[in-house]
């Protein structure tokens, strides 16, 4: 009977971790771009340094500038990795304000929706409300992604937001366009994700949500930090 009990509280947490890898899997094209696209930078401007000093750069200043541009696109490109492994890693008890956390999502999925015949718009007000960062990444990105799988054609995507009493509650709706005319071919870079995976991450976060044919509907609570306060060494 112990086995049987171990067993089952083992299964939605076995399932929302195969809903959350089969995520990433999804998102890491782009991820991947997000990050190559900076340290691309960096290393075109090396280059171009590396050229100008070939030919006799002489110009103090010119060098100078070079160098100070170089650093700079570096530390840009340092951020942008880290954010790419805050997807894999997140922190923990993190929150964010919900027209931010909104934003970053949609932002890493524009690329991918417009290649598709997507297009996506946001309705969230700009409230000092946090959420907590996992969960609304984890469900606002399944939640877009299982929509467009499910889409027998391009459509139109929107995420909207109304904030009362202690909870958001998050829409996201795909609604069928009257023409096909942009319909492109697209396969899956790893699996499509459907309503289970999105219903396994929803337990996993205590976050409750519905469905109906052309929309998901999420309720998420405030984030409250747990985590006691750490003082920074000087």
């Amino acid at each position: 009977m112990a086995n049987n009990t171990a067993a089952a509280s083992k299964r939605p947490r076995s399932g929302a971790e195969a809903a959350r890898y089969s995520v990433l899997r999804r998102l890491a094209p782009a991820l991947k771009h997000d990050m190559v696209v900076n340290l691309q930078a960096v290393a075109m401007m090396a280059e171009v340094l590396t050229a100008r000093l070939e030919r006799g750069l002489s110009n103090p200043n010119e060098f100078q500038k070079s160098v100070t541009k170089i650093n700079r696109l570096a530390r840009e490109a340092v951020m942008t990795c880290l954010d790419v492994a805050a997807w894999i890693e997140p922190s923990e008890d993190e929150g964010i304000r919900l027209r931010e956390g909104v934003d970053e999502c949609v932002a890493l999925l524009a690329g991918n929706f417009n290649f598709r015949g997507f297009s996506i718009t946001t309705e969230v007000p700009d409230v000092d409300f946090e959420v907590s960062r996992e969960a609304l990444r984890n469900l606002l990105s399944a939640s877009l992604i299982t929509l467009t799988d499910a889409a027998a054609a391009p459509a139109d995507v929107t995420v909207t937001a109304e904030v009362a009493a202690g909870f958001v509650v998050l829409t996201v709706r795909c609604e069928a366009r009257a023409s096909d005319a942009d319909a492109m071919p697209f396969a899956v870079s790893y699996r499509e994700l459907d309503w289970s995976d999105v219903q396994a991450l929803a337990v996993a976060e205590s976050v409750e949500l519905f469905r109906t044919a052309d929309q998901i509907v999420m309720r998420i609570p405030r984030s409250v930090a747990t985590t006691p306060l750490q003082i920074v060494p000087v």
